[in-house]
């Protein structure tokens, strides 16, 4: 079975190890109507993997986007997503947000704070995923930019005091398997599964997430 963080998601959508990005970009398509579309890949050079980009000093190597029209090429068709990773099968699979979900971002510490904490408070989560460079993504529904900076200072907090940004429009996800260069790969925290397809807004975890990154300052 693919991968994913222990005892965080009981109930998994079946699916097998080695499923090709091209099949999993499809199924992001399909199943959940997400935009999908394809970012950079790794290729191997002198022995080392490097971002398809060219840069030697890329700081997401294989897993930012391709192209500046990026936003205009994402797709919810699984056909029309089927014939972009056919053209470049090991291209990283992106998720743009501010359209069928935001993500909000926060680092990895806090993330499994505000997890534990969500479960003790019995919040219906949407899909979680925990990223290479150690930070938690939270999708829910969009506008969650507009209406973050407003309960995170309801709280008692600033924005700018914690380690806590929305991905909104304009914005990016990588989704698992998408692999960091050489740090390994997206994971899923808490998986996409039938129960999870409604998203919670962002009024109802930003308590939990502000308070775990509070405590992880």
């Amino acid at each position: 079975m693919e991968e994913t963080i222990a005892g965080t998601e009981a109930a998994q959508i079946p699916k097998q190890r080695g499923e090709s990005l091209l099949e999993t970009a499809v199924r992001y398509a399909e199943e959940r109507h997400w935009d999908v579309f394809p970012g950079t890949w790794l290729e191997p050079v002198d022995g080392n993997q490097r971002c398809s980009c060219g840069d030697a000093a890329c700081p997401a190597p294989g897993s930012h986007p391709a192209r500046p029209d990026w936003a205009t090429q994402a797709t919810g068709s699984a056909t029309v997503a089927r014939r972009m990773w056919q053209k470049q099968p090991t291209a990283s699979v992106l998720l743009p947000t501010g359209r069928t979900f935001d993500a909000i971002s926060v680092p990895e510490t806090a993330g499994f704070l505000a997890l534990a904490r969500m479960e003790r408070m019995e919040l219906t989560l949407g899909p979680v995923t925990l990223t290479p460079d150690r930070r938690m993504e939270f999708f829910v529904l969009p506008g969650a930019g507009v209406k973050v900076p407003d309960l995170v200072r309801k709280l008692g907090w600033s924005v700018s005091s914690l380690d806590l940004t929305v991905l909104g429009e304009g914005a990016y996800v990588a989704a698992p398997p998408t692999r960091f260069g050489s740090r390994g790969a997206v994971q899923w925290a808490c998986r996409p599964t039938p129960a999870n397809r409604w998203l919670p807004d962002a009024e109802e975890l930003i308590s939990p997430l502000a308070y775990a990154c509070g405590r992880d300052r």
